[in-house]
């Protein structure tokens, strides 16, 4: 039988201020989002590099250099190719549904732990790859690393920061993805004027540095209150972690809601089967239409494959590694602007504008590529340029969006005893369509030519209807309380409000 969780705190708020503590903590967790984002530049980079394509992938070496008759957009057309990209998200869909228990039993902190270990040991078997099954290995555990660290670190973040500014904090793990991604493809335009052509191999090695911060750095990150009163009986000593953590004695509030919400928790035996029951029937749609919508943006392909995209309009290797930095740095200063308004503005109204910027951008880029770029021949450089202006244009859109709110609002939004595993799902779903993406782009490229652009841009019209129709406002609005605003919406009240009228009288 469930248990019931009262509103105890006057207003809906909390006492508590952002604290020295909180920030140095949540900026170590937060380097699980740097092993992702250096993940997806790094294999971007590498996969537009010669000596990387004529050592492990000969067939579309030949076919970019040799044969004249192929067309622009057919010639980085490779399954095996797409496996070594895409390899990684499946890995890390298994990971994250296996780590969602780990983060339910023991707590966030093993499973951050061992997600830098997995990306650890990935980095090096990457570096030192001596062919494609190597590679592909240790792609399966660069993948188990971010399976792990994105089902832990959103959670972490989110438990930690004040409702007030869990918009900001959570932001940061994004932030964090963008500055992997830049310093990936800073690395990639480094390593690739190595004139032995061994450059890649250091690409690939030097994902060990954000992976060994992750590691070292989970070693002392403490427990989140949540976490500990969840498995634990030593309330005194989670009480005191939510002392430091929010600067303030006077607690009690938010405290009786976390023993509320472990309490319900502790009568869910199993979360997978609870969360499909009605009354988390809103949280469960978000938890797979954000992410599948996050990626149906076109933005993974784009970032994984941008120096390759870059190509195909006729761009040399090293003008294309370039024109990735700068997409690079515009969409991880993008982020930081969306950590400064994301309180203010709340997350609908980023969705919104990020939502028509990134179509309107789309639109011109596939109308741009239709009507300058053949099958054969190049693009002029001014056309050239104007490409990349609108595609930067279109992931400033997406990094203070689509971005950071695909992480944020699924892990804010699920009561205590389905959080972990309504993450996992988040998780599970986004790698499953990153995996399908990432798959299928090149081929879909090579078909759909500049039609692609289109294809994205019709989603991303589909994805704002939904979050203006669908997506209630959760800005400052206390994590164990997070139920009131499906009971307030115009559509989910229908589903939840007399459900969850008193959740205190309910039994599962």
């Amino acid at each position: 039988m469930a248990v019931g969780l009262a509103i105890t705190s006057e207003k809906g708020q909390y006492n508590g201020k952002m604290t020295p503590f909180v920030v140095l903590t949540c900026m170590i967790a937060a380097t699980g989002g740097v092993i992702f984002g250096y993940d997806i530049g790094i294999s971007g980079g590498v996969t537009s590099m010669e000596p990387f394509l004529k050592k492990f992938f000969p067939v579309v070496y030949t076919k970019m250099n040799e044969d004249t008759n192929i067309s622009n957009y057919c010639k980085f057309d490779s399954q095996l190719l797409t496996t070594f990209t895409s390899s990684l998200y499946i890995a890390g869909l298994v990971a994250s549904l296996f780590a969602s228990s780990v983060t339910r039993v023991f707590g966030r902190k093993p499973s951050i732990l061992l997600g830098g270990a997995a990306f650890l040991a990935g980095s090096a078997l990457g570096g030192a790859a001596l062919n494609v099954y190597m590679l592909i290995f240790g792609r399966i555990l660069l993948g188990i690393g971010v399976g792990f660290a994105n089902q832990s670190v959103p959670l972490y973040l989110s438990e930690m920061a004040p409702p007030k500014h869990r918009g900001a904090i959570n932001i940061g793990f994004q932030l964090s993805i963008g500055i992997g991604f830049l310093s990936a493809n800073l690395i990639n335009f480094g390593t690739e004027k190595i004139k032995s052509g061994w450059g890649w191999r250091i690409s690939l090695a030097m994902a060990a540095a954000p992976a060994s911060i992750l590691t070292l750095g989970s070693l002392f990150l403490p427990e989140t209150p949540n976490s500990q009163i969840q498995n634990s009986k030593d309330y005194e000593k989670a009480k005191l972690m939510l002392q430091r953590v929010r600067g303030t004695n006077d607690v009690q509030a938010e405290f009786d809601d976390l023993i509320k919400a472990s309490s319900i928790s502790k009568t869910i035996k199993h979360p997978f089967k609870n969360i499909i029951h009605r009354k988390y029937r809103p949280q469960l749609v978000m938890a797979i239409a954000i992410p599948f919508f996050q990626q149906v943006t076109g933005i993974n392909v784009i970032t994984f494959y941008a120096p390759v995209l870059f190509r195909t309009i006729s761009l040399g290797e090293s003008d294309s590694l370039l024109s990735a930095v700068v997409t690079g740095v515009v969409g991880t200063v993008s982020t930081f602007i969306s950590m400064l308004i994301v309180d203010k503005l709340g997350r609908r109204a980023l969705f919104m504008i990020g939502g028509i910027q990134m179509f309107l951008s789309q639109i011109m880029v596939g109308g741009l590529i239709a009507a300058q770029l053949g099958d054969h021949g190049g693009i002029s450089k001014g056309y050239a340029t104007l490409i990349i202006i609108f595609i930067c244009i279109y992931v400033t859109g997406f990094a203070w969006s689509w971005g950071p709110l695909g992480w944020l609002v699924p892990s804010e939004i699920f009561p205590l005893e389905i959080r972990s595993a309504g993450q996992s799902i988040t998780v599970a779903v986004s790698f499953l369509f990153i995996f399908i993406s990432a798959q299928t782009f090149l081929t879909m490229l090579c078909h759909f030519k500049s039609g692609i652009f289109f294809f994205f841009g019709g989603w991303v019209m589909v994805m704002t209807a939904f979050v203006y129709f669908l997506l209630p406002e959760t800005k400052n609005m206390p994590i164990e309380q997070m139920t009131k605003v499906w009971r307030e919406h115009w559509f989910w009240k229908r589903i939840v409000g007399e459900v969850n009228e008193d959740r205190s009288m309910e039994a599962p």
